[in-house]
């Protein structure tokens, strides 16, 4: 199926996991895809895969902690496609380490990339999506919704992701923006490996049975799959005027 032919979506934290498995399924499904994540290699690589099976797809090395990177994928997606038709905000980072023993900074970084990340690609993307009627699709988690131990900081960014998408969600119901917000369970990805400990290092490696879990590829369908029933339009070939605020 072409669900989203000719639907531009761009997608952070796309270099791996849920973000690299959700490129590859809106590209399956006839999208026009831009990877946004630091590892610019890693990019090249899935864009040149996807390609090579059809597909059409853009990428652009973001740290979604800098505003500046941030606006520069935008400005790709619309650059290289005419608009904007989907937001997956996905990059994220987690933490395993109990509050009693954790460096400040980890939580100022976990805040940095998952909340902060979230509203700098939204604060950009906004008026293309607003123009097309399209969605924005935040990647939480069940630590959004419930707080789980070692997980003070990883839960606390994700619930302010979700309040922050809902009440931009609610502040667009009558500009036709769709608002989604995904919370899967455990998942075999790397963004465990990648966790921080109490000092801010790296875990390096997961505790928890991966055989067990959920696979990005079993995620990423659910989450398209309910993006899909929002009534997006076709991207605007003519971007519109940001106002000096979004500027």
């Amino acid at each position: 199926m072409k669900d989203f032919k000719n639907k531009v979506v761009i997608v952070t934290g796309a270099s791996s996991g849920i973000g690299e498995a959700m490129a590859r399924e809106f590209a399956a499904q006839g999208a026009r895809v831009v990877l946004g994540a630091r590892s610019v290699q890693k990019l090249q690589l899935i864009a040149g895969d996807i390609r090579s099976r059809g597909g059409q797809a853009a990428y652009c090395g973001v740290d979604v902690t800098d505003v500046g990177e941030c606006r520069r994928l935008i400005d790709t997606a619309v650059r290289e496609f005419g608009g904007i038709d989907v937001l997956v905000c996905n990059a994220g980072l987690s933490m395993r380490a109990i509050f009693d023993d954790v460096d400040l900074e980890v939580l100022h970084r976990l805040m940095d990339v998952n909340f902060w990340g979230t509203v700098n690609c939204c604060k950009f993307a906004l008026p293309y999506l607003q123009q097309s009627h399209g969605s924005i699709v935040g990647i939480s988690s069940v630590a959004g919704l419930h707080g789980l131990p070692g997980r003070t900081g990883y839960s606390a960014s994700k619930f302010a992701m979700t309040g922050f998408l809902e009440t931009l969600r609610i502040e667009n119901l009558r500009k036709g923006l769709h608002v989604m917000i995904a919370c899967p369970g455990f998942t075999a990805s790397n963004v465990r490996f990648s966790a921080l400990t109490a000092d801010g290092t790296q875990q390096g490696e997961t505790p928890r049975d991966e055989a067990k879990m959920m696979t990005p590829e079993e995620v990423a369908p659910t989450s398209s799959s309910i993006c899909r029933a929002s009534p997006l339009r076709t991207s605007a070939a003519k971007p519109p005027a940001l106002s000096p605020a979004a500027s």
